[in-house]
């Protein structure tokens, strides 16, 4: 990033056409989108309680992009994601001092040490491939052809999608779309959200913790792991959870020869590259939701699990030394670990963007651009993500996606 913007205490206005909660990369990116439809030509207020972003989970993220799901529509919005970041100043080119953004594609690597797993995987490549993905389902010969670092007998295969899949500066992203989203007239304001006042039918006004109320034609939650907090203002139940994910950053004393592509372990360890360094993460053994505020380490959890993991598939890994380590969150969608997006069916004027469990980063280009879209022309018209509406949560019914890290 190329240093802090500076912050504004006060809204300069007593409404706003939109005012969206939470400024990390989901809000960012919706407030982004708006400044660049040649349809909208309203104001915009983005309310976010850490300007600093400490503890946003877009400081936390390992930055990720990957085509291989098993939805449809999740392929399509990381597609457009990698257009997007491979295309960044052309999306930018009215905006002065762009950068290029580093992208790595050496992809994603999904390892089967059953057969029902493969079976899943082989499933899944079919289904990525018809939409011209570039994902193949590798043999364990091939795998070791083509990461000889690996120990792979107890692996049935793996797939892997060297095309459009890896890892980008997602920090230069976020940087890049606040900053151009307040040359174009957005507000970004330090404050708190402690009410949301509404007649049942429509959001008319977001409470400060100043003690300001602040009026809406629009609201947008974006509040990332507090977006239950925000929708209870409103009366609404809204299963999102703040759920604990390590990472740690190390370095091996052998040279692989290869770059190591994210690699999913059956165990559910990660590990990727990291430039010369390597990133390695997973989840608690039991994941439940934590505090908001929680992002105390399990000291333990390296040397008593991800280690000896990462040791039996590449041995090489015997020889590392932790260079850093962090504790982040997932805004947990426990209903199916998917995206709740688009409009309250009562509250037609709140709309949600939460919830995306680790996929946020990658799908936060298509997701801003359809809220931006359901804002200004009041319905989807790049990509259809009704899929992702609230009526599912209401009803029960899950999103179909069962390829979630």
């Amino acid at each position: 990033m190329t240093g802090p913007l500076p912050i504004i205490a006060e809204p300069r206005n007593d409404r706003y056409d939109v005012v969206i909660v939470g400024g990390g990369i989901m809000g960012s990116s919706v407030a982004w989108w708006l400044t660049h439809d040649p349809a909208f030509d309203g104001s915009v207020l983005v309310l976010e309680r850490d300007p600093t972003y400490t503890f946003a989970q877009t400081s936390h993220t390992n930055s990720c992009m990957r085509q291989q799901f098993s939805n449809e529509l999740n392929v399509r919005i990381s597609q457009f994601a990698a257009d997007f970041v491979r295309n960044f100043r052309t999306w930018l080119e009215d905006e002065p001092e762009v950068p290029e953004l580093a992208v790595h594609h050496f992809g994603y690597l999904y390892l089967a040490g059953d057969d029902r797993f493969a079976e899943a995987l082989r499933a899944n490549q079919r289904l990525q491939a018809g939409l011209g993905a570039g994902t193949r389902i590798l043999s364990p010969e091939e795998i070791v052809r083509d990461f000889p670092f690996m120990h792979v007998d107890d692996i049935v295969c793996g797939s892997h999608n060297p095309v459009d899949e890896g890892y980008f500066d997602g920090g230069t992203l976020f940087d890049q779309w606040r900053r151009s989203a307040r040359r174009g007239g957005v507000e970004y304001i330090s404050a708190e959200v402690v009410g949301l006042d509404h007649d049942g039918r429509r959001v008319s006004g977001v409470r400060l913790d100043s003690g300001r109320t602040v009026l809406a034609d629009t609201v947008v939650n974006a509040a990332g792991t507090r977006a239950s907090i925000v929708a209870a203002m409103a009366g609404i139940e809204l299963a999102v959870e703040p759920r604990k994910r390590f990472t740690f950053v190390f370095d091996c004393a052998d040279d692989l020869g290869a770059d190591l592509p994210l690699t999913i372990d059956p165990s559910g360890v990660h590990v990727r590259q990291d430039g010369e360094a390597f990133m390695t993460g997973c989840g608690p053994d039991v994941d439940l939701a934590v505090g908001h505020d929680d992002f105390v380490m399990d000291d333990d959890i390296f040397e008593a699990k991800i280690w000896p993991i990462l040791a039996h598939r590449i041995p090489a890994f015997e020889r590392i030394k932790v260079r850093t380590r962090w504790a982040g969150h997932y805004a947990y969608h426990p209903l199916d670990h998917n995206a709740i997006v688009g409009p309250h069916p009562e509250l037609g004027n709140l709309l949600f963007v939460n919830g995306f469990s680790g996929h946020g980063l990658q799908q936060s280009p298509a997701m801003g651009r359809g809220l931006c879209e359901l804002i200004v022309h009041g319905e989807y018209r790049s990509l259809d993500l009704s899929p992702f509406g609230y009526e599912r949560v209401a009803d029960g019914a899950g999103f179909d996606e069962t390829a979630v890290i």
